[in-house]
């Protein structure tokens, strides 16, 4: 704190982020100082959805909560409880407590799949984890390929380390993203055919005897058969579907194999129907140049069942994802919600149906949050919610393998999510000591189970947590390029590319992140967002469009309205919203027309990618 200001800098202890701030925790203090923050917990006074809520003190705002979840476990059962989280601000405290009192109460619990759950599946097919290779062992590397993700914009740290290490950078996407132009080759592959893509780069690897004979005879498992399944696939049937030229697809195998390049696996890549399939059989490639984990994807450290208290539970909630919370509530399975780092009335797909579903029924939702969110026009009870410089906290990474104690810097107001829990215990009666264990105490535990000192996180603030092994956690102990686990889940043993199906419709959507939030995160306080939607100039001419005309976006899940702006950014085929605006602020998002259909066979994962739509002028 400076005069009473908020002031962020990087932390020079991780050599990852240390250099610099990205440009939305440049922000953080503008963020942190927000007169928009909640204050007083507030109860709904009118009916859904509403901003007409009057202020309550918290003993009575948790004396309803607490009233609430008794009579609903009395009148339906535990599981009709439903604790629906996400990550928030990734404070690992904040973001798992929490679910000690809910595994306590033997309430449902959200399954937190709609970020990763179908490339953690796919991965753990091929090599038994999803754990991807530490970024700093790319220092002996020569070339790192972006498959799938605008890394300038949601891993910028990552981007600038590999470039500082002097790594060529290859890009491979379906718009020319702003990773694209900071790359020295750019591949502009067709929606959904990243499975064909590399299993081309895979034949052409094994037929030109470009892989790495050792390495693929003592550590993988079915590469004969795996040469043998590739044989029948054609590289023009290849370079057709996925729209990269035959000769561009045989200099990336040759000069892949010859750099032994490293990817950073996209999580836009699989929240599709083939998001399964295309990463693993982009993970396969690896293994083929030699390396036992040639890949990035993700690198979360920490242990979490001991914080989440699943040694509590005596009887099964009910398993349903993110993406099935519509079904619950109209179901009538799920009477109560109580929401934490989440917006998922902004978030999830199929807007309509959610916000349907929550009117249409009685179900309950207390929601705990920093800001008055979309989710909260939909609300019963609202707890104003502290920020991370405002507890103490560790935190640990999807990407680097540092981890950082957080402590309490200053106090503005609400309350973190560890005692919210610790509160709502004691106004539920429950006597049990593990849910009102000091958070030191279990900051303790969980880095004893890394061989990790406390007082050595304290005093130093930031560690390192060694990588011990990038051996395969497989059955067979090798990596599965033949996946026994994929047979057992019913799969084909090897990765299979499944056509689209567009139902009718002219143009693949496509939501990525912008730059300047993360889901839903920041849109109200930075300011900053793009409500445009991005069309190919020959597309946009052959319906008499202009830059900056109105259109009108439509699917089977709802419209939006909103302005074009033309780029030869994007490809014939497509057109591009940003995700995750708030629909309060901007009258709609993206979300109106995404699907909420799951991967079944890979973790029930989200495939809200997979989705088409018409524009037409108005």
């Amino acid at each position: 704190m400076k005069n009473g200001h908020l002031v962020v800098k990087a932390n020079p202890q991780n050599k990852i982020t240390s250099n610099f701030l990205c440009p939305k925790g440049t922000l953080l203090p503008k963020w942190f100082h927000s007169p928009e923050r909640l204050r007083e917990p507030l109860e709904r006074v009118d009916k859904k959805p509403t901003k007409n809520f009057k202020k309550i003190d918290w003993n009575h705002a948790l004396s309803i909560t607490a009233r609430k979840i008794k009579e609903t476990r009395r009148k339906y059962g535990d599981k009709s409880v439903l604790l629906y989280y996400y990550s928030g601000d990734k404070g690992f405290l904040n973001f798992n407590f929490p679910q000690r009192l809910f595994n306590y109460i033997n309430a449902s619990i959200v399954e937190d799949i709609i970020c990763d759950k179908s490339g953690e599946e796919a991965l753990k097919d091929v090599y038994g984890t999803a754990y991807g290779m530490d970024p700093e062992d790319a220092k002996n590397e020569k070339l790192i390929i972006y498959w799938g993700i605008n890394s300038a914009w949601t891993n910028l740290h990552g981007i600038v380390y590999m470039k500082k290490l002097g790594l060529e950078i290859w890009d491979i996407d379906v718009v020319k993203s702003q990773t694209a132009k900071m790359s020295d080759k750019f591949y502009m592959i067709k929606p959904e055919t990243d499975v064909l893509f590399a299993l081309g780069v895979a034949k052409i690897i094994i037929e030109e005897d470009l892989y790495d004979h050792k390495f693929v005879e003592k550590y993988t498992f079915g590469f004969d058969e795996f040469a043998s399944y590739l044989k029948d696939l054609k590289i023009d049937y290849v370079s057709k579907i996925t729209g990269i030229g035959e000769k561009e697809i045989y200099e990336f195998a040759r000069e892949y194999a010859e750099k032994k390049g490293i990817i950073h696996i996209g999580y836009g890549v699989q929240k599709t129907k083939n998001g399964g399939e295309a990463v693993r059989a982009i993970s396969i490639l690896p293994a083929l140049i030699g390396k036992k984990r040639g890949f990035f994807y993700s690198n979360r450290i920490l242990p979490r069942d001991y914080v989440r208290g699943t040694f509590l539970r005596k009887k099964e909630g009910y398993h349903l994802g993110q993406i099935e919370l519509a079904e619950y509530i109209e179901e009538g399975k799920i009477k109560f919600i109580f929401i934490y780092g989440s917006n998922p009335l902004a978030t999830l797909p199929n807007q309509n149906r959610l916000r349907d579903a929550v009117l249409n029924s009685d179900v309950f939702i207390v929601l705990h949050d920093i800001f008055f969110t979309d989710t909260a026009f939909f609300s019963d009870i609202i707890l104003p919610s502290n920020t991370f410089f405002e507890r103490f906290d560790i935190a640990d990474s999807y990407y680097h393998r540092y981890l950082s104690i957080n402590e309490r810097i200053t106090e503005c107001c609400g309350k973190s999510n560890v005692e919210v829990a610790k509160l709502l215990a004691k106004k539920l009666d429950l006597d049990e000591p593990a849910l009102y264990e000091d958070e030191e105490e279990l900051v303790k535990k969980v880095l004893s189970e890394l061989n990790i000192s406390f007082e050595e996180l304290e005093k130093r603030k930031v560690l390192k947590v060694p990588v011990k092994s990038y051996e395969p956690e497989t059955k067979s102990g090798k990596i599965e390029i033949y996946s026994q686990r994929a047979k057992n889940r019913g799969l084909f043993p090897f990765p299979v590319y499944i056509p689209l199906d567009n139902e009718g419709y002219e143009f693949k959507l496509i939501t990525p992140t912008y730059l300047m939030t993360i889901s839903s995160q920041y849109h109200n306080t930075y300011g900053y967002y793009d409500p445009f939607l991005y069309m190919n100039p020959s597309d946009a001419l052959e319906r008499k469009i202009k830059d900056g005309d109105k259109v009108r976006v439509f699917n089977k899940y709802g419209e939006i309205i909103t302005s074009v702006k033309l780029s030869k950014d994007i490809q014939r085929g497509i057109v591009l919203l940003y995700k995750a605006f708030w629909p309060s602020l901007l009258g709609w998002n993206a979300n109106y027309l995404t699907p909420e259909e799951k991967n079944e066979k890979y973790g029930k994962g989200t495939t809200l990618h997979s989705v088409w739509v018409n524009v037409e002028k108005i």
